[in-house]
């Protein structure tokens, strides 16, 4: 029984060690010896990495030695969409280049970057040193009159703006770019590209297509890449949560999803180390992801048909650092569309239209919920929890309703970080019966400990007996080995539940707790703030601020330790009695230290559900002392059974015979 209760503190010590590393207090810089190239090309068919020279202006791009196709660049030009005016009903505002006719950034209305000094509003897609851009057309491919090209780089082409329309009916606005591709030498056009984006008012979605149509009298074969959206911040203070989740449908007709991690594609060193991938599965969709942000695209099949030839992760790492460590790394998408005829001009089928829509927005459970699309297509396997040990089946459930209650609570209290106050001693009187029995069970193993200790000395050459003997002790005086740590192994799940909850909820990001010192709950506390941060020696951590919910938690954890029962065998092993008063040096000390830069709201959960169970333990303490009390009297409680009058305890033998 030692050797388990010892076993088990443990495991809950390194559990919540685990949960403490994995949010990313010491997660080293990504390594990665191979940095990736600014401009690159990649064919359909290989995609394997080259270094491009950029393609002078105002020249034919060229793609054959003997027959050159080219298309003219067109000055350059930005476009804007959407405005970042929360007022004006726009999610967002877009910034188009006729580079490529790319998103060159996509910047929040309602969201801010968290600039304590001075905060703006939060760019959600960013160019990737500055060079490349989301959705641009990386390689097109066409092939016709007998020969296939070398793919066009028409992300490095100027495309024609036709301006911004805007609609009278939605409030929409459109955005539209095209360009010629024509035979260099007698100017035959051979095809045309057309690329439309269009934003809506109080939506998070965008419209995106391209439209490739055939203008020779042959047939011709096009197959091209597109670059996702890319250059995505990092929105957690402290684990890098940025990664690639494709959604999939399985034979089921469940949503099922598969995740890249940055450092997986960091250290990728093949094609199929980038690809998301779920076989069998119907493709859906794919996204880049934040902690609390996600730039989701869904091509738009035609009648169920497939024609995503291929999609895969990038690690971008623009200026090349050996360790990856400067800050401006960050992930992006390829999409590789299949190849596809078009017939000869003028006829049927000499055109195609590619469409595709992307949202840009948080990772919310509830507005997931209330859009049909979103629900349909299962946005929310972007959401991430820290499921640890327990299955996923049951952790997610548990989180996504304890979401749902804390939303529900602040429509009426207005104050996330009282909803957790709340919400921690909610759950810690639903447990309490669980608690209390748990704390009752491990003082009768300590009672029983000099007992326990003698039948071991008995029949130490007969583990059977003494086993045997063992448990009729623990059943004459109504203790029970398991029950000490039962509990706890039913409780976790709600509390991983909960924990995964506060830290992964978008509602938390910007929302104060006190004016003057909690002014985020998604970011440390930071009571006050150095002019400079300060280096702890030998750990090289930085520290920006004071933080005092870390300092009251450890005051919390001191005394709780203080208040927990001994454990068996305590009073008897001297080796037992040493761990328990290490054990209350070091949870003081550890958990402020690890969470010294995490979250204020998952701070604040802790210290709340500590301070009370530091409350439940004395209450819990007075009722053993009272039991203990009244069985010292030889009296025992009144039941039912007695008529509600206290009776005498009947002494019972030590062993039955």
């Amino acid at each position: 029984m030692r050797i388990a209760l010892t076993l088990v503190v443990i495991a809950f010590v390194l559990f919540c060690g685990w949960l403490v590393v994995a949010t990313g207090l010491f997660d080293e810089s990504l390594q990665n010896g191979r940095g990736f190239i600014l401009l690159q090309q990649t064919t359909a068919t290989e995609m394997t990495e080259a270094v491009n020279v950029p393609a002078p202006k105002n020249e034919q791009l060229q793609a054959a030695e003997t027959v050159r196709l080219g298309a003219d660049d067109a000055p350059l030009a930005s476009v804007a969409l959407g405005s970042v005016d929360p007022k004006s009903g726009f999610k967002y505002r877009l910034e188009l280049s006729s580079k490529g006719a790319a998103i060159k950034e996509a910047v929040f209305s309602e969201f801010d970057d968290r600039d304590h000094k001075d905060p703006q509003p939060l760019v959600i897609l960013s160019p990737v040193g500055g060079e490349i851009l989301s959705m641009a057309n990386k390689e097109f491919v066409v092939s016709f009159k007998g020969q296939e090209y070398a793919p066009l780089p028409m992300d490095r082409l100027h495309w024609e703006s036709l301006g911004v329309e805007r609609g009278s009916d939605d409030g929409s606005q459109t955005a539209r770019f095209k360009a010629l591709v024509s035979v260099e030498d007698t100017g035959e056009p051979v095809f045309r590209l057309t690329k439309t984006y269009r934003v809506f008012p109080d939506s998070y979605l965008l419209d995106f297509d391209i439209t490739v149509e055939n203008l020779s009298p042959a047939e011709l074969k096009t197959r091209f890449n597109l670059a996702g959206p890319l250059g995505l911040g990092r929105e957690s203070f402290r684990g890098d949560q940025r990664k690639i989740v494709a959604g999939f449908r399985d034979s089921k007709q469940q949503i099922v999803s598969t995740r890249l991690k940055m450092k997986t594609l960091a250290k990728a060193k093949s094609l199929e180390d980038r690809r998301p991938k779920n076989p069998g599965d119907r493709f859906l969709w794919i996204a880049t992801v934040n902690k609390y942000f996600a730039a989701i695209v869904v091509p738009l099949t035609d009648g169920g048909k497939d024609w995503v030839a291929d999609k895969t992760g990038r690690f971008y790492n623009p200026d090349r650092d050996t360790k990856a460590d400067s800050g401006d790394e960050t992930l992006g998408l390829d999409l590789a569309i299949a190849s596809n005829t078009l017939t000869a001009t003028g006829q049927a089928g000499s055109s195609r239209t590619y469409n595709f829509q992307m949202y840009l927005g948080p990772k919310d459970k509830s507005l997931f919920d209330k859009n049909e699309l979103y629900r349909t297509l299962g946005f929310a396997q972007t959401i991430d929890f820290m499921i640890c040990c327990c299955p996923a089946w049951i952790i997610k459930p548990l989180a996504f309703g304890i979401l749902a209650i804390m939303k529900w609570m602040y429509g009426f209290i207005h104050n996330y970080g009282v909803v957790i106050i709340i919400l921690v001693f909610l759950m810690r009187l639903c447990m309490h019966p669980i608690t209390k029995k748990s704390q009752v069970s491990m003082s009768k193993m300590s009672q029983l400990a000099p007992k326990a200790e003698e039948i071991k000395k008995k029949y130490a050459n007969n583990k059977a007996e003494m086993n045997k003997q063992m448990m009729a002790l623990y059943r004459e005086q109504g203790a029970s080995p398991i029950m000490g740590f039962l509990p706890m192994m039913v409780q976790m799940p709600i509390w991983i539940a909960l924990w995964s909850a506060v830290y992964a909820s978008i509602d938390l990001r910007g929302a104060a707790f006190l004016p003057f010192w909690i002014t985020d709950l998604s970011v440390p506390d930071a009571l006050h703030r150095f002019g400079s941060p300060l280096v702890v020696p030998l750990l090289g951590t930085k520290i920006e601020s004071v933080n005092l919910l870390p300092l009251l938690m450890g005051v919390a954890f001191y005394l709780q330790q203080k208040l927990m029962p001994a454990q068996a065998n305590a009073s008897t092993n001297p080796q037992m009695a040493q761990q328990q008063k290490m054990m209350k040096i070091m949870l003081p000390l550890m958990f402020p230290l690890m969470l010294y830069k995490g979250p204020a709201g998952v701070n604040l959960y802790i210290m709340a559900s500590t301070f009370a169970g530091v409350f439940e333990q004395h209450v819990i303490r007075k009722h053993i002392r009272e039991k203990e009390q009244a069985e010292s009297e030889g009296m025992v409680a009144a039941t039912s059974k007695t008529g509600g009058k206290v009776k005498k305890k009947k002494p019972k033998p030590f062993y039955k015979t």
